[in-house]
């Protein structure tokens, strides 16, 4: 703990020294991207973790199969060329020419193969597709093989994922690592290279133009096309509150802030150089996951008792505070997007105190306190948390709220045992829209061996997800969602806490921001003086 203090303190002086100095008006200079993000790079595999900071980190050093256009239609991105049979059960993949990982070796078949394999174990979309892949395999150094027991309609739409768990391809050696068990290697053949050697932790995580890197001759389209970096190196600058990363802004010793919280906007009001801005019109959704493998909330009825008071105006006026930043969302759907429903809204409008104390004697709760993670450095999510534990603690229910930061969540949510041995009861999240569009997303998973953190068991969820994935039609899709929907509902397994739209902010010289996700390869500094990178003190 000293040690993490002591390198803390050598950042603050390091981001002091850094608001001081003058950048470089040097011929040639490198364009340097800096940005405060939302968080902390901790977790470097994309596959392990759904966390989006590690997904960011994904796309600028892994390249995708195929990848989502602006029309969110897949298109060709690693593959070259692919057949499908007529009866949509065999599909096969050609590679384009010159692949490189970062260490200068050809990217196989055989690489995403064993890709393909190991994202299928953890993400949603993956593994409903490859409940019906008989076989996938190598047919020689560039074209392999997909062969399904069924017919999927869906195939190209789940390889070009393009939010958590994108399936981002890696060497063999690192894609046959346990997907239980996350990577630390940092080997991809994306547009950018992670520097191991630039990079300090607590301070900033450096990346630099992958010079090796193919990319396509099309126009570029969201994660589709030509994905050049443009910027020569990208800085994630990290800060150690809201204020600090506003004044970072301002001062322009950063470009860009991810997600700035909503108490401090006001600091850019009246500032020419600064835009504020909202890219995403579908938003983020709010949720409180509980852990239903572990007291209390293994018992179905203190779930939903505890889901009675989980208003979502009030979450939402507390942690985004203007309204014209939220909206009430009754469907574990987005609302705003095609599969979004009525079924059991119902249940999901929060009667209120009475109701839910009276429902949690019912349950017979017996004091078995509620661990609580909240994630500090996380404006919104942190919010989140105080209002639940304010509302449970009303009911009755004894509540403790033990402070992380984000990072340390993610790795903290894995653990499946009882409190005692560091597990927990709960914690909150936001997912981006997106990523919620329909049932194979991993939040609805009903498998509690390879579902998301909190392990709900239901077979019959799991049967209708699947039936999902197989429906060949839109009128056939909409009717197992809203079954999909019910059966959520039912089992109480997360609480929709609204949906809201959280600004970005950045200096008026920067071209190529994007939506719903900052794509950091496009992302560049309109400037005559390109700056000289930041260093930190020892």
């Amino acid at each position: 703990m000293e040690a993490i203090m002591k390198m803390k303190l050598e950042r603050k002086s390091a981001l002091a020294l850094a608001a001081l100095a003058v950048p470089l008006v040097l011929t040639g200079c490198a364009n340097v991207l800096r940005v405060a993000p939302h968080a902390e790079l901790k977790v470097f595999d994309p596959v392990w973790t759904t966390a989006y900071i590690t997904r960011n980190h994904g796309y600028l050093i892994y390249d995708t199969l195929f990848a989502m256009d602006e029309n969110f239609e897949p298109q060709p991105q690693m593959v070259d060329k692919w057949t499908v049979s007529a009866d949509n059960k065999t599909w096969t993949f050609t590679l384009r020419e010159g692949l490189k990982w970062h260490d200068g070796t050809d990217v196989t078949a055989e690489d995403c193969v064993a890709s393909l394999q190991r994202w299928s174990k953890r993400d949603g979309a993956g593994q409903l597709l490859f409940r019906d892949v008989e076989s996938l395999t190598a047919q020689d150094a560039r074209s392999f093989t997909l062969k399904l027991r069924e017919p999927n309609g869906r195939v190209l739409e789940t390889l070009a994922k393009v939010s958590a768990n994108v399936p981002f391809m890696m060497p063999k050696a690192v894609a046959a690592t346990d997907p239980f068990k996350p990577i630390k290697s940092k080997v991809g053949s994306g547009p950018y290279l992670y520097s191991w050697a630039q990079s300090t932790p607590f301070f900033k995580t450096v990346y630099l133009k992958n010079k090796r890197y193919v990319p396509r001759t099309e126009p570029l389209s969201m994660t589709a096309g030509n994905k050049a970096g443009q910027a020569d190196r990208i800085e994630w600058i990290y800060h150690d509150t809201q204020e600090d990363m506003a004044n970072a802004l301002i001062r322009g010793d950063v470009d860009y802030i991810e997600s700035p919280s909503a108490r401090v906007l006001p600091m850019f009001e009246g500032k020419e150089k600064i835009v504020v801005n909202s890219t995403d019109p579908l938003g983020n959704i709010a949720m409180a996951r509980f852990n239903m493998l572990q007291p209390p909330f293994d018992n179905l009825a203190v779930r939903r008792a505890a889901l009675m008071v989980m208003q979502q105006e009030d979450y939402m006026r507390a942690a985004l505070g203007d309204p014209k930043y939220w909206r009430t969302c009754y469907s574990i759907f987005p609302c705003g997007t095609p599969l979004s429903n009525d079924a059991g809204s119902a249940t999901m409008k929060a009667p209120g105190l009475d109701a839910a104390r009276k429902a949690l004697q019912e349950a017979k709760y017996d004091g078995t306190p509620v661990v609580i993670l909240n994630p500090v450095d996380s404006p919104v999510i942190s919010t989140l948390t105080q209002v639940t534990a304010e509302k449970l603690r009303a009911i009755g229910m004894t509540v403790q709220v033990q402070n992380m930061d984000w990072a340390a969540l993610t790795q903290r949510r894995v653990n499946r045992g009882p409190v005692k041995d560091g597990g927990w009861s709960m914690f909150h999240t936001w997912w981006l829209a997106g990523d919620l569009l329909d049932p194979s997303a991993i939040a609805y998973s009903g498998d509690p061996e390879t579902g998301w953190f909190g392990w709900l068991k239901d077979a019959e969820l799991e049967a209708q997800r699947a039936a999902f994935s197989r429906a060949m039609t839109a009128a056939d899709r909409k009717a197992v969602a809203e079954k999909v929907q019910q059966r959520i509902v039912d089992d109480a397994a997360v609480g929709i806490l609204g949906q809201f739209f959280e600004p970005v902010a950045y200096r008026t010289n920067i071209n190529g921001v994007t939506g719903p996700i900052q794509f950091y390869w496009q992302m560049w500094v309109e400037s005559p003086f390109m700056r000289s990178p930041a260093k930190p003190v020892r």
